[in-house]
């Protein structure tokens, strides 16, 4: 699969947070995520393994009993199960992976 870049294609995910599904085969799910200042995504698990790069921005991430500030460049992995919360601290743009696939998703 291949799919040429276009600026169109997010879809409202909750209060302040879009996402556009990118490439995604049998296994894996690219997404492209934008979150507003102040978004919060909360508490959550889901069954995926969940793989992030910051492209710009800062985010805030709970997860377990751990925190962490993610600056542009920063990567993270967290394993499915895993519990985990986010805020963004700025506008921010996020690059995800997910395995397996986020069937959810792609029907946004």
């Amino acid at each position: 699969m291949i799919l040429k870049a276009k600026p169109e294609g997010y879809k409202p995910l909750i209060e302040g947070i879009t996402l556009k599904n990118l490439a995604y085969g049998e296994k894996t799910h690219l997404i492209q995520v934008k979150l507003g200042k102040g978004a919060v995504i909360p508490e959550h698990q889901h069954p995926q393994e969940q793989t992030g790069y910051l492209l710009s921005g800062k985010l805030r991430f709970v997860y377990g009993e751990e925190e962490a500030i993610v600056l542009p460049g920063d990567s993270w992995s967290f394993s499915g199960g895993t519990i985990h919360s986010a805020e963004a601290l700025e506008d921010t743009i996020v690059l995800e992976c997910f395995s397996p696939l986020r069937e959810d998703y792609l029907s946004l």
